[in-house]
Formats: structure tokens, sequence, C-alpha cells
């Protein structure tokens, strides 16, 4: 149990303190979209596609707003609250139990009941043969 709260913490650390680092490292800056990076291409192709200009409320235009002024308050709490669920999803996860040897020969009485003695049924008689009255 406390395994998994402890790895629902750390997933809801991360998820909120993973967002301006991300979109830092791809572009979206306090100071502008960075040149020459992966947040200019987007925002190149987002142009292109709405005849020059960034639509607002795109995802351009959001990841922008995100990457200069931070998430809200109440965006944090969401994110939060999913990277906890994550991690307590994940933390909790139970591993695979250790697959068993290769089979290869085996050695006489390996098998169980092998050396069990074997109890013949009875014989029934025979459909054809008469019985005496």
């Amino acid at each position: 149990m406390i395994k998994r709260a402890a790895a629902a913490a750390i997933g809801g650390a991360l998820a909120v303190g993973a967002v301006p680092v991300v979109l830092g490292a791809v572009g979206f800056t306090g100071a502008g979209i960075a040149a020459s990076s992966l947040a200019a291409k987007m925002m190149s192709a987002a142009a292109m596609a709405n005849g020059g200009g960034v639509a607002a409320g795109s995802l351009v235009a959001t990841l922008q707003s995100v990457g200069a002024a931070g998430l809200s308050t109440s965006s944090n709490i969401l994110l939060g609250s999913v990277g906890s669920a994550f991690g307590a999803l994940l933390g909790g996860a139970k591993k695979a139990p250790p697959s068993s040897p290769p089979a290869g020969p085996r050695a006489e009485g390996d098998l169980p009941g092998e050396n069990v003695p074997q109890v013949e049924p009875p014989k029934l008689p025979l459909s054809s043969e008469k019985h005496e009255k």
C-alpha cells in the first residue's frame, strides 16, 4: 500500500514538473517560439494551413500560451491527478512470475505418477457369451 502511494505521489509530481521542461525543450518558451525548433515547424505548418496566421485556440497557440505563462492552478491539479493515477497504476502492477525452466530430457521417475502401479479394470463378459441358467 505504501509503495502504491509513493508511486502515485511521484507520478503526480513528474506529470506537473515535466510539462514546462518538455514544452521548453520543443521550443515553446517564455520569450516566444524558439527559432529552428519543433515548435517553429509546428507554427509554420499551422500558419500555412490557415492562410498565414495561427488560429486562436489551436494546438500551437495553446502550447505557446502554456510555455509562456505556465499552467493554471486547476490545470496543474488535473494533470497531477492524472499523473498520480498512472503512478499508482504502474506502482501497483505485479511482476510476471518467472518462466518455468525449458523442457529437456527427463530422468526415469521424473513424471508424476510414473512409479505408481497400474490396476487393471475388471474384465466384463462379452455379449456373445451365453449365460448358463
